[in-house]
């Protein structure tokens, strides 16, 4: 799961305490977590061709959240939060590469993307269900508890 989402091992361990301390299930928490990072959020947009590629084009700037701009790959986004692509952004060959691998039907419950304004909304949190990644969050609750 670390490295699905691209993050270092200290990192991961933060992300593990705080899903900690939160109430319920640790495991399902440091996932949805891990979805609401802006880096992940793009990647599944379809902005970008993997989250390696997303975190790279935040942090060159060519991301807004809120109409602000947003140069940390790390930042949680919240329900209702906006992501769009800059205006000076929006010709990359990568970004347009990108779109048009992006199928309409793979677009996820939590997220919707307008395609023309290139923009994108994190609707909710989502829940475990709807997270398409094959891992047992329980090995992961059991390695990092020790």
């Amino acid at each position: 799961v670390r490295r699905t989402y691209g993050l270092m091992e200290k990192q991961f361990r933060n992300y593990f305490a705080k899903a900690r301390k939160q109430t319920g299930r640790t495991g399902e928490t440091l996932v949805k977590m891990l979805e609401q990072r802006l880096d992940n959020v793009v990647y599944r947009l379809g902005f970008a061709p993997s989250r390696k590629a997303g975190r790279q084009l935040i942090s060159h700037g060519h991301f807004l959240g809120n109409d602000k701009a947003v140069d940390i790959p790390s930042y949680l986004l919240k329900p209702g939060d906006v992501v769009r692509v800059r205006e000076k952004s929006k010709q990359l060959e990568v970004v347009h590469a990108s779109m048009k691998k992006m199928k309409d039907t793979a677009m996820l419950p939590w997220l919707t993307l307008d395609k023309a304004a290139m923009t994108g909304t994190f609707l909710n949190v989502p829940e475990r269900a709807d997270i398409p990644l094959n891992a047992d969050e329980q090995l992961i609750v059991e390695l990092y508890s020790k």
